[in-house]
């Protein structure tokens, strides 16, 4: 199988954390099916994906976001504080938007449906395991439709003056750049939109990580969605 590799012969670790037997079993058949990918582990709860990421030091996790006792979301936000994090792709079948949310404010650089066809699953793990956001723009769009759901009025306040004050280190372009990808449009869109080359959207996109101290182009879109609330 060696040969069948990436040719810089690297094979991506995968931890898979889900309650439901079938469905890991499911995964390990698509992910052990790839000659530059393999399992490592697997968890049942958040509490047991803790224990799998320090002790086999995963490069992707495959998460759950409802299990019994710790659920996805403190799972997701405990393993990301390691020293060397593993990158957290997080599964879902959308009946819990709020989690996934929550997962994705915290780091996680996406997630997939649970009947998303196995290549696409694949090749999701090899996109976060390179550092890279799994996010098409129809479930960006539904993920932050979650985040306008009721609250009241102190808290949605208190979040909008929050994002204000983070967006205002941007620079004219730099916030441009943050609507766009708020509206879900990717690299060679947005270029468009901005009469610039997708190489320089490529470094607002970058200036945008560090200035506002996030993960992923998910939680850049959240910032810009708050601050219009």
């Amino acid at each position: 199988m060696d040969s069948e590799r990436e040719p810089d012969g690297r094979v991506v670790r995968v931890a898979i954390v889900d309650d439901d037997q079938l469905v890991r079993m499911a995964l390990r058949l698509i992910i052990d099916g790839e000659p530059d990918l393999t399992v490592v582990a697997e968890a049942a709860d958040g509490d047991a994906a803790i224990r799998v990421v320090d002790e086999h030091r995963p490069d992707v996790v495959l998460m759950d976001v409802r299990m019994p006792g710790r659920d996805g979301l403190s799972a997701t936000r405990e393993v990301l504080t390691r020293q060397t994090p593993p990158r957290v792709l997080v599964l879902t079948t959308f009946d819990s938007d709020d989690m996934v949310l929550g997962a994705l404010r915290a780091g996680a650089l996406g997630f997939v449906l649970k009947d998303t066809p196995p290549a696409r699953i694949a090749d999701a793990v090899r996109t976060v395991a390179d550092g890279n956001p799994v996010l098409s723009p129809q479930a960006t769009a539904r993920v932050i439709a979650a985040a306008t759901g009721p609250q009241s009025s102190d808290t949605r306040g208190a979040s909008r003056e929050a994002a204000r004050k983070r967006l205002s280190a941007l620079t004219e372009r730099e916030l441009d750049t943050a609507r766009a990808i708020a509206d879900g449009l990717g690299n060679p869109e947005i270029a468009k939109r901005l009469h610039i080359s997708v190489a320089t959207v490529k470094a607002h996109t970058g200036s945008l990580f560090t200035k506002l101290a996030v993960e992923n182009r998910v939680q850049i879109a959240l910032l810009v969605r708050d601050a219009a609330e």
